[in-house]
């Protein structure tokens, strides 16, 4: 699995990730579970690698100088 997230994706993937996890905490009900939706975000974070990027050969990572 090569690294696939770079530097600017992976801020704007973790402001994502917590926006949506803190539904948990902001919304009554059934709907405030949608929330754990941001879990995705940042477990790309976690690991560099998105599958999603993989599947249409994306990469935001800086090219490696040869």
């Amino acid at each position: 699995m090569e690294k696939n997230i770079g530097s600017p994706d992976k801020v704007i993937r973790i402001i994502v990730g917590v926006g949506l996890l803190s539904l948990l905490f902001l919304l009554d009900g059934n709907a405030r579970w949608w929330g754990l939706i941001g879990i995705g975000p940042i477990l790309t974070v976690i690991i560099g690698w998105c599958p999603g990027y993989s599947l249409l050969g994306i990469s935001s990572c800086k090219p490696k100088k040869s």
